[in-house]
């Protein structure tokens, strides 16, 4: 038994033509664009219509995802606030749902532009922990990066203010190391468009193995006030002997642990598959180990099970220069422009 890929059921679209659709049990919305910040409305317009239209960013062809079978939604985003009010929607549906909140300080650098400003993201963070629980709000701080004008014990003091006001709120911070040579356009885009780097001083921004080294170990020191679980993304260095151990965003044990009652989600996260028979009896003869989950549609470091992901390349109107997701602000203007809360697709 294992992940064989998510089932196919027929959809009637909206213009009434019947096409097959994916059937995730897992969404991701999304590592593309902040869905949460600029397309809630559009989002619970498809999930009230029960599918919508995604664009492979490789191929450009049109894929149909139904919302059938999903039981957990993992949102991606760095100002959440506007999807807050639709929250209830999920609950009256049965779906589960969790947060991936990007809480970085970038302000002095405009790394990005476009996201509120610190305090709004505060008070955004312990707003939304209130309201679903603070096991269901994940910090992250995504990526970290050094700048000419700001080396480490400096970044460091911009996540203690974070830290220091927020870790009551969460039980969790991912961290992520900036990966500058893994993406061209991001290359281009951080020294045409922005103030602090050139081809000269532009790797310097990434962390050497030393660096990683020291930082975690002074993360370290800050989390003995804090007491929350510290957790690294895909990457090249093992930091766990400084406890900050390898991470999974789209995560099946914590899945395990907040909706461990949805029998039919606790069937798929142990046998990779999914069934329409009742999940309870085909446990009675399930017998066996776990099935390795690990989506192998992420680079090879990453420990994420299976989801679709919803999102769609150069929607993102927060414009962060260090996104491997956006081309440019004239291509996501161009794209937000061709919107409207009744497309089956972002765009």
């Amino acid at each position: 038994m294992g992940f064989k890929g998510w089932p196919e059921i027929t959809v009637k679209r909206d213009n009434g033509e019947k096409i097959m659709a994916k059937a995730p049990i897992i969404v991701s919305a999304s590592r593309s664009t902040d869905i949460p910040a600029f397309y809630s409305k559009w989002f619970f317009h498809r999930l009230k219509k029960g599918h919508l239209k995604w664009i492979n960013p490789f191929n450009g062809k049109p894929q149909y995802i139904s919302f059938q079978n999903t039981r957990v939604i993992v949102f991606w985003s760095k100002n959440p606030l506007p999807i807050i009010p639709y929250l209830p929607i999920l609950e009256e549906k049965g779906i589960h749902y969790y947060f991936l909140f990007t809480l970085n300080d970038y302000k002095r650098e405009n790394l990005e532009p476009n996201v509120p400003q610190l305090q709004n993201r505060l008070n955004t963070f312990m707003k939304l922990s209130r309201t679903i629980g603070k096991e269901k709000v994940i910090w992250r701080y995504d990526p970290l990066l050094l700048t000419p004008n700001m080396e480490m014990d400096q970044l460091l003091t911009r996540i203690q203010h974070i830290g220091d006001t927020i870790h009551p709120f969460t039980e969790k911070l991912v961290i992520s190391f900036v990966q500058i040579n893994r993406y061209s356009k991001v290359k281009a885009k951080l020294m045409n468009e922005s103030n602090l780097f050139n081809k000269d001083n532009l790797l310097e921004s990434e962390f050497s193995k030393d660096q990683k080294i020291e930082f975690a170990k002074k993360l370290r020191q800050l989390n003995k006030r804090w007491k929350l679980q510290l957790a690294k993304c895909a990457g090249d260095i093992n930091l766990a002997s400084y406890g900050i151990l390898p991470n999974k965003c789209i995560d099946d044990n914590l899945m395990k642990r907040l909706f461990s009652n949805d029998t039919s989600l606790m069937y798929f996260l142990h046998t990779g598959q999914w069934s329409s028979k009742d999940p309870k009896h085909l446990f009675e003869n399930f017998s066996g180990n776990n099935p390795s989950l690990k989506d192998k549609g992420q680079r090879s470091t990453c420990r994420c099970i299976y989801s679709k992901d919803i999102g769609m390349y150069n929607t993102c109107p927060h414009i962060c220069l260090y996104c491997y997701a956006n081309t440019s602000a004239q291509k996501v203007n161009y794209n937000i422009s061709q919107h409207n809360s009744s497309n089956e697709g972002i765009i």
